[in-house]
């Protein structure tokens, strides 16, 4: 009985932690989400997550580093997708930035500062 006490409680898949932050496609004008967050301890500069939809699954989701831009793990995007994700975080750079470095404290502060592509 005691090696169940000892393991870790799942995360359902779907849930995320509320550090992350989705942008709709209508806010981005990507065709997938973009999930983006503060830095909260992370050990890695700043990355997003792109998925295909606002439900999370890990399988579907994509890890990309902003500064510099590269693929760094789970799904990856089309090349053509890489390139629209790029323009839209060097348009968005500053504003990514500052919701990461906390300088933008409310998600819908740096929601209000994002422009589409």
């Amino acid at each position: 009985m005691s090696q169940f006490l000892r393991q870790a409680p799942e995360r359902p898949e779907g849930q995320v932690t509320f550090e992350m932050a989705n942008l709709r496609p209508d806010e981005t004008n990507l065709p997938f989400v973009v999930w983006v967050s503060q830095k909260a301890g992370a050990q890695h500069d700043i990355r997003v997550k792109v998925a295909p939809g606002p439900k999370v699954i890990a399988s579907q989701m994509g890890v990309y580093a902003v500064r510099p831009f590269r693929y760094v793990a789970g799904q990856p995007l089309s090349s053509q997708e890489e390139k629209l994700l790029e323009s839209w975080i060097l348009k968005n750079l500053d504003v990514l930035i500052g919701f990461w470095d906390g300088d933008i404290e409310y998600t819908r502060d740096m929601m209000e500062k994002i422009e589409p592509l």
